[in-house]
């Protein structure tokens, strides 16, 4: 079974990589045609907003009861409306999207409103994390695992161990922000094939997913980047 503390895998890196090379190069594009400088925030909504959105879109989508999973879009869209702005899911791509408060009429953005795209703020929500703080995360996901390993039986703590290794070397991501599809990738594809499963760990794979995340809770996390 791989540990979290092994290097990840060279592809993993480079995956994500060339995502944020791809979205660097496109923001200095964007900079260059507006003509902003370095201590210009084109987006009027400010970073630490745009994180909790994120956070509060990312629990929404982890919510098993339809009430909280309201309230945490409810309070995320309080947030950003304060700062004149609108959530948006886009499906095809799995982002979140703040658009101007501006640019929308009926719900729907309106193009002959858009004076220029720099405004809107884009969050991919399962793309693949910053491979330079793959120590960080990888640490993070192997301390939530040995977590569940004091706290709990044995099915539960090898697959928290083998969720831990397939989030930090696949997605460079921490256990506790794994997207619905990502879950989906563990548990029907990964761990039948990669994890080496008993049969006790694959009947039970749905309730050790949701240990993982009643431990990562009280977890202290990696830091924001």
């Amino acid at each position: 079974m791989t540990r979290t503390n092994d290097d990840p895998p060279e592809w993993a890196k480079e995956r994500a990589r060339e995502v944020m090379a791809a979205e660097a190069e496109s923001d200095a594009d964007a900079d260059e045609e507006s003509g902003a400088g370095d201590d210009d925030r084109v987006p009027d909504v400010p970073v630490e907003v745009v994180d909790e959105a994120e956070r509060l879109t990312r629990l929404a989508r982890r919510a098993e009861d339809d009430a909280a999973a309201a309230f945490y879009r409810e309070r995320r869209d309080e947030l950003v409306s304060d700062h004149d702005y609108v959530p948006r899911l886009r499906e095809d791509d799995d982002t979140l999207v703040l658009y101007p408060d501006e640019w929308m009429a009926d719900g729907t953005v309106q193009l002959d409103r858009i004076e220029t795209t720099d405004r809107a703020v884009e969050v991919s929500l399962s793309g693949p994390g910053d491979a330079d703080r793959y120590e960080e995360i990888a640490a993070y996901n192997e301390a939530v695992a040995d977590a569940v390993a004091d706290a709990h039986a044995d099915a539960h703590a090898d697959t928290a161990r083998t969720f831990a290794a397939f989030m930090s070397n696949h997605y460079v991501r921490a256990v506790d922000d794994a997207t619905p599809e990502v879950r989906e990738e563990f548990r029907e594809e990964f761990l039948p094939r990669n994890g080496w499963p008993t049969d006790e760990q694959l009947a039970v794979v749905e309730e050790s997913l949701a240990v993982i995340e009643a431990v990562a809770a009280e977890v202290d996390g990696p830091e924001p980047s």
